[in-house]
């Protein structure tokens, strides 16, 4: 029976001799001189020897297809990657990574998948969230955070430096959900947040409208041992003038004076502001007092606001008096 030495039949052979790395290339050698091999038959032949680690005739495998103006697909260079994860030599993993667009292969998501999957395999955990950094620069969002969560979910917690530089970056893409369900998720953990954590989650997660969960992060804060200053409360109260809820605003201001930090001087003036726009002028006059008593200058928008506010809802002699305390300020 005559055969007719293809690239399909090829292929199939090389599958059935997978086994056997030195008999799938000497059938391969011998098919060569019968016709010209396609990408598939080298790729297949490519996985055969990564499989039984015989790197140094898959490297030359790769040569030989480079010879013939071939590239390797996406899904062969992740395999190797993945391979090569498997078998502890990360170092290779990540140089192939490196030089996929020299092999002819874009760094697809898939790719760094497979380089995740290895970093994992050795747990280098911290070079796999730095993976994870550079996938959502590079816009591979939805792919990073479906790693971020099978990570946490497999039990990987990032060193706290790690994960808020991470969080840091989904929040800039406004992903504050996911940040704070990764935030709970990890503490469960075991990890220990700082200072650091509190300074990325808590004002962004008032920015958003998530107020109930800023206060339950703030508190954390507390029983961790942090004394919160302004930075840290100031959106807070930001978020729950924005809400018009100035009763629990003032509420927390006061418990914050006793259980954080003085208030400084941005502090006050957003408050201010906030109680102008939302037509609570006599609290904004109070305000404009407690800070001239702290010895904090208010700015002349500030006075500018609360005298006019007044005025229009008739209360002139409070606008009268504030307007005496301005003088007073400036001529200290």
């Amino acid at each position: 029976m005559n055969l007719s030495v293809n690239s399909e039949l090829v292929f199939c052979v090389l599958r059935y001799c997978s086994n056997s790395p030195t008999e799938s290339l000497r059938f391969f050698s011998w098919a060569h001189s019968h016709y010209t091999h396609t990408s598939v038959e080298f790729e297949e032949l490519v996985k055969i020897f990564i499989l039984h680690r015989k790197y140094e005739s898959m490297w030359k495998t790769i040569k030989q297809m480079q010879k013939q103006q071939l590239s390797l697909s996406c899904d062969t260079l992740s395999f190797i990657i993945e391979e090569y994860g498997k078998n502890g030599f990360i170092d290779q993993a990540v140089e192939v990574f490196n030089k996929s667009t020299n092999l002819g292969c874009k760094q697809t998501v898939s790719v760094y998948n497979s380089l995740l999957f290895a970093l994992c395999e050795v747990k280098m955990f911290h070079g796999a969230y730095a993976l994870i950094r550079r996938m959502i620069r590079k816009g591979y969002l939805e792919s990073a955070k479906k790693m971020v969560r099978r990570m946490t979910k497999e039990g990987f917690v990032p060193d706290i430096a790690t994960f808020n530089s991470l969080v840091e970056t989904i929040c800039k893409t406004e992903e504050i959900d996911f940040c704070i369900d990764m935030y709970h998720s990890v503490c469960k953990l075991g990890l220990c947040p700082d200072i650091n954590t509190y300074k990325i989650l808590i004002p962004a997660a008032s920015k958003v409208g998530r107020i109930d969960e800023a206060f339950r992060i703030l508190n954390n804060s507390i029983e961790q041992g942090y004394k919160p200053f302004p930075s840290l409360y100031a959106p807070i109260i930001k978020g729950l003038c924005r809400k018009w809820q100035f009763d629990d605003t003032f509420s927390f201001f006061g418990e914050m004076k006793i259980k954080g930090h003085a208030p400084n001087r941005p502090v006050y003036t957003m408050l201010i502001t906030m109680c102008g726009c939302g037509g609570r002028f006599t609290d904004a006059a109070n305000y404009l007092v407690e800070m001239t008593e702290l010895g904090l200058a208010p700015i002349s928008r500030c006075f500018d606001m609360v005298t006019d506010g007044l005025k229009n809802c008739g209360k002139h002699n409070l606008a009268k008096r504030i307007e005496q305390l301005e003088v007073s300020v400036r001529r200290v």
